[in-house]
């Protein structure tokens, strides 16, 4: 939670730009998730072609278990680096992870410690709570799973008051579909948003990381996509799946893309 030595967000005016483009991490070995992802992203988050570029982590450490980015380049190269969704869940027991996921994981450790180590903005959508929020310390863990569908989010006075989510109300609609959350921040975290079934909607660290448990890069169709593609992965129960779907396309989201829009115009 916020304390009164908690470092200011960064702002447009004093963030130089790197002259790169954005860096997207993705960690979904289904190519027709990963495809409909980078579109999501590039789309409600308003990047030119040439302001974002595509990292398919997976699929580089399933052609070679063992490879390693060089990761202080790559976050020095970018203007900020997106960590976007998974289908892994980061607090599962060690041993019921594949192969895949555990290098996946090592990798993203690496990662955190070259965007930390440079201070370099940083934005984990929905995946980037566990993995961020583990990383720096916070308990991660299974209290605070949500079902698939829209929620209310609501911010706090830091939140307010923070150039990420410059625009949005007080409350608003977001698309949320987790087995895991936050259940204790990390240290010196300061927490921008809340929710009633989910305490840390959104946090960050420092000046320049942030992460949120809800999906600040899907719009109703895209929801609904993802979800019938990881139908049995245990975010929707199969049965109710078409009651779950006119639900979602019944309730929109509008305001969250906004954090990617703003992540962009800040750093970029």
């Amino acid at each position: 939670m916020s304390t009164p030595s908690a470092p200011q967000p960064a702002r447009s005016t004093d963030v130089p730009p790197s002259g790169g483009p954005f860096l997207l991490i993705q960690t979904r070995p289904e190519d027709e998730a990963a495809r409909a992802e980078e579109e999501a992203v590039r789309r409600l988050g308003g990047f030119a072609e040439h302001q974002l570029a595509a990292l398919r982590l997976d699929r580089a450490l399933d052609a070679d278990p063992d490879a390693r980015q060089d990761w202080a380049s790559l976050v020095a190269g970018h203007a900020g680096v997106i960590l976007s969704g998974s289908p892994y869940t980061s607090s599962v027991p060690q041993e019921t992870k594949d192969e895949l996921q555990v290098a996946v994981e090592l990798e993203l450790g690496r990662m955190l410690d070259a965007v930390l180590d440079a201070d370099a903005p940083f934005l984990g959508c929905c995946y980037g709570v566990g993995t961020l929020g583990a990383h720096a310390g916070g308990t991660v863990d299974g209290t605070h799973a949500e079902p698939a569908g829209p929620t209310d989010v609501t911010l706090t006075e830091a939140g307010a008051a923070d150039p990420l989510l410059e625009g949005l109300p007080p409350r608003f609609t977001a698309y949320v579909g987790h087995k895991e959350g936050l259940t204790v921040p990390p240290p010196g975290a300061v927490v921008l948003a809340t929710g009633e079934a989910c305490p840390t909607q959104m946090f960050r660290l420092g000046r320049r990381q942030y992460a949120t448990q809800f999906h600040p890069e899907l719009d109703q169709a895209g929801l609904v996509e993802r979800l019938r593609i990881y139908l049995h992965h245990g975010y929707v129960d199969p049965e109710d799946a078409e009651d779950t779907f006119a639900r979602i396309e019944s309730t929109p989201a509008l305001e969250p893309p906004r954090i990617l829009e703003n992540f962009r115009r800040v750093f970029g």
